[in-house]
């Protein structure tokens, strides 16, 4: 019996760290930084990449086990977070805490020993998040701006890791990821909107879900497209998009931009969580596309 009650107690534990940490953004953000290293890198050091995945979900586990601390009372308001370890009471503030400090030192440090200009990124990433974003959240809709400079980093990141150093081709993957999470969290915060209202979180530009909302999400969809086929102009280093896979990002950019047009001509719930799941499907297969690319033309 004591041994059935140890196992069930070791699978809520770890039940818990998933949650605390948010495992399945972590491990999306993981994959975003993976991807752009196994774009800079000439020669892939696997150890390098390990320590990365690693020092990466570290870092973003901080940050969410920190963002959850701050924002315990008004996940308790909510219904998609009142079920977390803080506000159920499953987990005290100062475990959270201990468990964000302790992750976010080891995530620097092993960050640090692939270079130091990868850990100062993963450092400035988790204090705007922390500091920065989360505080703002319930302040004004420019939180999402404000966001969308940590969210943009794991793309680059993973470039800054395998060169050591920050560049065009950096750049632009930063610049990728940030226009695309402006669509991809306004159709989300479209999405759940009554529930982040309980939270008392801003997180749509016009405050509402009004045709002003929806055109602006056309608007960034546009720019995240645009941005994300400049590599086919050669113009950004060695970061260079073939025309057959920039034909393919466009192929998927205009389907992310039927699904923004979607919510503008809707303006309902069941469109911005098809637009919410398209968007993701863009980032992810975009990242998919731009490494086999690479590596295709490497091979031939």
């Amino acid at each position: 019996m004591s041994k059935t009650i140890t196992n069930i107690q070791t699978i809520d534990l770890v039940s818990d760290f998933k949650e605390i940490t948010k495992m399945r953004l972590a491990v999306s953000v993981v994959f975003s930084s993976v991807a752009g290293y196994f774009l800079g890198a000439e020669i892939i050091d696997f150890v390098e990449v390990l320590l990365l995945a690693i020092g990466g979900y570290m870092m973003v586990g901080a940050s969410n086990a920190f963002n959850q601390v701050i924002e315990k009372d008004l996940d308790a308001l909510m219904n998609r977070t009142k079920n977390r370890p803080i506000p159920s009471g499953r987990m005290s503030v100062n475990k959270a805490l201990l468990i964000g400090s302790t992750l976010g030192a080891l995530g620097l440090v092993i960050l640090y020993y692939i270079n130091p200009i990868t850990s100062m990124f993963g450092a400035i990433s988790i204090f705007l998040y922390v500091s920065v974003y989360t505080p703002l959240k319930t302040r004004t809709p420019l939180s999402v701006f404000v966001g969308a400079f940590p969210g943009a980093i794991p793309f680059m990141l993973g470039w800054v890791a395998a060169t050591g150093s920050f560049s065009i081709e950096a750049g632009t993957l930063f610049m990728i990821q940030f226009f695309w999470q402006f669509p991809h969290f306004w159709a989300l915060g479209w999405w759940l909107y009554d529930d982040y209202k309980r939270g008392g979180f801003f997180m749509l530009p016009t405050g509402k879900r009004d045709r002003g909302t929806a055109i602006q999400v056309i608007l960034y969809t546009i720019w995240t497209i645009a941005v994300s086929l400049i590599p086919v102009f050669g113009v950004t280093g060695r970061l260079y998009l073939t025309p057959v896979s920039g034909v393919l990002i466009l192929v998927l950019g205009l389907g992310m931009l039927y699904y923004a047009y979607k919510l503008y001509q809707n303006r309902d719930e069941i469109s911005a969580k098809k637009l919410m799941f398209a968007s993701v499907s863009y980032i992810t297969l975009l990242q998919i596309i731009y490494v086999l690319d690479k590596y295709i033309r490497i091979w031939i």
